[in-house]
């Protein structure tokens, strides 16, 4: 189970609702129960069934008059209760007894047909006195039906099964209905709580200046969402003062470096001139990867159609000369004879750029530039490669596969910058002859 799950303040809420109401219904149940038991509500009552087995036995006769028959039903009632009795009279006035009918009852049958419903309780033992007057419909014939001497029940007891009879489906109600009904109501509360993680979500460091809207965001929310906000507009100027000391400090450094390759070009050539030559191109790369962050960032010039072997052809050329000065041979073989994309034929040729200077600076030997049909470039060395753990994590800003690696570790990550940027992807594979092979895949037209 997960720890959102564990710790859900929906849920903990419908639980808690529901809980609750249920405790208090059974306390409310509670104490009206033992309030029935308490109440003394005196007497007996007389099982009801006692009129429907007595109509269930007469029969009417052909000429008139009415007839008992020993049913079932009656033999098990007078064997349960001895002192069994009743008095019936049906629609035509004929009356029959049976049974040991006490003396305050035997000149009621003449009565009957002004009485449909009725219950007596005795309240002296043996309760002798305690019947029921029913109104029983049968094959034979509709009855009223004045019962007595049969099964008892506590008067208390009588209420508190009708009450519970009474109660059973209110209690039902009022719980099965809350608990198909708060999970809705606590789910449009939080409603708004949706729409601003889904906003949440979508926060990025390339959509800077995005804040949380507290539009339908409860009362006791909002001072969270008001500090997030405060946050992300922290966050957005710490990230912008960044980018501007980054595009200073980038600028600052082009004049000192230019002046210095200029100064060094005018030495003696040996070997102590090409080291230096390296270093300081170096470090004009650098300067020019942090600007290159910022332009692939503002830039938002319409793409056009290009040549993909024709740039690499060119990136080579440029390469040339620095590639011989560190020792490295720098190779070009396309594939085919040309390949069109949509893209900056600026911005594809410094992420070429970026790959082959890589190349030169971490592997040596034979550097390969190719382009295959579908809009591939590879960039391909005799390097010890790439441990496929760190195939993705090498594109990350500043990452290093060995603290003292040379550069800053902005050149793989501008490469995959621009070629997201493209619509395309960038990734490492093994060279079949040793080495690393970058893999650029962009949408061919």
């Amino acid at each position: 189970m997960s720890t959102s799950s564990v710790n859900s303040l929906k849920k903990r809420l419908i639980w808690q609702i529901l809980t609750f109401q249920v405790l208090l219904l059974m306390a409310v149940i509670a104490g009206f129960m033992a309030l029935l038991t308490r109440a003394d509500l005196g007497g007996k009552f007389l099982d009801a069934d006692a009129a429907s087995v007595a109509a269930g036995a007469i029969r009417s006769k052909p000429g008139g008059g009415l007839t008992l028959v020993e049913t079932a039903q009656l033999l098990a009632m007078r064997a349960e209760s001895p002192d069994f009795w009743f008095i019936a009279r049906n629609e035509r006035g004929d009356i029959i007894r049976s049974g040991p009918v006490p003396d305050a009852y035997r000149n009621i049958g003449e009565h009957l047909d002004r009485i449909a419903f009725g219950d007596i309780r005795d309240s002296v033992e043996p309760y002798a006195l305690s019947s029921i007057v029913r109104s029983v419909s049968t094959e034979s014939g509709t009855y009223t039906v004045l019962a007595g001497g049969g099964r008892l029940w506590s008067a208390s007891f009588a209420v508190f099964l009708l009450a519970n009879l009474l109660l059973l489906p209110i209690v039902l109600i009022v719980v099965l209905i809350p608990a198909f009904a708060i999970p809705i109501i606590v789910r449009r509360a939080f409603a708004g709580l949706s729409d601003m993680v889904d906003q949440a979500r979508k926060i990025d460091v390339d959509r800077r200046g995005a804040r949380l809207s507290d539009h339908r965001v409860p009362a006791e929310v909002r001072p969270l969402v008001e500090a997030f906000n405060g946050a992300l507009q922290r966050l957005d100027e710490g990230y912008e003062r960044r980018q501007r000391f980054i595009l200073d400090a980038a600028h600052e450094l082009r004049t000192p470096v230019a002046i210095l390759q200029t100064r060094l070009e005018s030495m003696d050539a040996g070997p102590l001139r090409n080291r230096l030559l390296i270093d300081s191109n170096r470090i004009a790369g650098l300067a020019e990867q942090l600007l290159d962050l910022e332009r692939i960032e503002r830039d938002d010039a319409d793409f056009i159609s290009l040549d993909l072997v024709s740039l690499c052809r060119d990136v080579a050329a440029d390469l040339a000369p620095l590639a011989l000065s560190a020792g490295c041979d720098l190779s070009f073989a396309p594939g085919v004879d040309q390949v069109l994309v949509r893209g900056d034929a600026g911005a594809i040729g410094r992420a070429v750029t970026n790959l082959v200077r890589n190349a030169i600076e971490h592997a040596g030997g034979l550097i390969t530039i190719r382009v295959e049909r579908g809009g591939v470039i590879e960039v391909t060395d005799e390097g010890p490669g790439i441990p496929e753990r760190e195939r993705e994590r090498i594109f990350e800003p500043f990452h290093r596969l060995q603290p003292r690696d040379h550069g800053a570790g902005l050149g793989l990550h501008l490469v995959s910058e621009i070629i997201g940027r493209h619509k395309g992807h960038i990734s490492v594979v093994d060279e079949p002859s040793g080495g690393a092979c970058f893999r650029i895949n962009l949408p061919a037209v």
